[in-house]
């Protein structure tokens, strides 16, 4: 099992989540961006992948070394659905955890709500990072991790 972690927009606090818990457990863990990522001299089982720059090229690189029963954390919803159908264990940033029963749905809105943002009919963005989301964050990647490492 690896941890992969879609980094570019990843909070912070996601992060450092992340290292805990990859050093804690020993768990391989790669996080992917378009540039580097600082990480901790203690994180000693995670690395970090620059991709070159360009739409999509973190996302393809972690469809394409994922393995089924690894756990993703990525708030791409289009990433998130080729996770899924592959068999990963896959989080957003805010602790909603992607499933094949939640997925259609998730992507369904998201095409949605894009098609009224591109003609004008909704603006604005989502809420802040909060402690809230840390913690729902925390707590399914809690128990994310408890399945991965059953399996």
């Amino acid at each position: 099992m690896k941890i992969w972690v879609d980094a570019d927009a990843a909070p912070t606090d996601v992060k450092e989540i992340v290292f805990r818990a990859a050093k804690r457990l020993n768990v391989a863990t790669v996080l992917v961006a378009n540039r580097p990522i600082a990480i901790p001299p203690s994180a000693t089982t995670v690395s970090v992948v620059v991709v070159r720059e360009g739409a999509d090229q973190a996302d393809r690189y972690i469809h394409n070394k994922s393995n089924a029963g690894d756990i993703a954390i990525t708030a791409d919803l289009p990433l998130a659905g080729l996770l899924v159908e592959k068999g990963l264990f896959v989080i957003d940033p805010r602790g909603d955890e992607y499933s094949p029963d939640t997925i259609a749905t998730r992507l369904s809105m998201r095409n949605f709500m894009d098609d009224l943002r591109g003609e004008g009919m909704v603006v604005g963005r989502s809420h802040p990072y909060s402690d809230t989301d840390k913690k729902a964050f925390a707590s399914t990647f809690d128990r994310l991790l408890t399945k991965a490492t059953r399996k």
